[in-house]
């Protein structure tokens, strides 16, 4: 199970550093961070791919007021979350 998250952000490199300090938290949720994008048409647009452990830890990491003032703190104007199973391709 996967969970895709999009981002758009005023800084990069803000933004960047609020998530490699929010690894251990990530970590506890049962994330782990494997693909990292950015958009060719907007390069604060960041599109990053989490593996799961359980889709209920990643719904109450991401619902818990802590991750909204992360996002804020690191200056996220939007974003959504995709939550995504595999799909067998012949």
């Amino acid at each position: 199970m996967n969970l895709l998250c999009r981002n758009r952000v005023q800084d990069i490199s803000r933004w960047k550093q609020i998530i490699d300090s929010h690894s251990e938290a990530h970590r506890k949720a049962g994330l782990r961070l494997q693909r990292m994008w950015r958009s060719m048409e907007d390069a604060n647009n960041i599109f990053f791919l989490f593996e799961m452990e359980s889709v209920e830890k990643a719904r109450a990491f991401i619902s818990d007021p802590k991750a909204a003032e992360a996002a804020k703190d690191s200056g996220v104007l939007d974003g959504e979350y995709h939550f995504l199973n595999d799909v067998e391709i012949r």
